[in-house]
């Protein structure tokens, strides 16, 4: 991944978080926020693999997988 890309990627997903609770507001359930976000993110375009259980992490040069 270039750094292009990922500057990209991070300003789309801080940009659809924003978009989310300046709409919805603090308070509610994180499955709210879940789904109002995968809405978000799929009218940017980004799509969520259902079939994907597990995200690579890197963390301190360790490899740490994070159940989803």
């Amino acid at each position: 991944m270039t750094k292009s890309f990922l500057d990209e990627l991070t300003y789309n997903v801080i940009g659809a978080a924003i978009e989310v609770h300046s709409n919805l507001g603090p308070g509610l359930l994180e499955s709210i926020y879940h789904e109002c976000m995968k809405i978000e993110l799929a009218k940017r375009n980004f799509f969520q693999d259902r079939n994907v259980n597990s995200c690579n992490i890197p963390w301190a040069d360790v490899r740490n997988y994070i159940a989803l």
